[in-house]
């Protein structure tokens, strides 16, 4: 199997499940999609993520897909 390329794109969904005193299971319940896809998606898992879920998780949390969502350049070292 090859070898995977480090990720440049950081989730910070645990972050802001914490600022805003909410669990993984009760966002779930408010978007619409399963805990185990979201949870793949906190984790850096996911390949891709709709607009549709992107925008209904925003409004849940009430946040921008930049709060979200971050683009981290790998380092020299990865």
């Amino acid at each position: 199997m090859a070898e995977e390329e480090p990720q440049a794109i950081r989730i910070h969904l645990d972050r802001l499940l914490a600022e805003r005193g909410m669990t993984l299971t009760e966002l779930s319940g408010h978007v619409g999609v399963t805990v185990v896809n979201l949870s793949v998606l906190k984790n850096g898992r996911a390949k891709a993520v709709r607009f549709s879920t992107l925008a209904k998780i925003c409004e849940v949390l009430r946040c921008q897909p930049g709060d979200l969502i971050a683009y981290v350049p790998p380092g020299p070292e990865e």
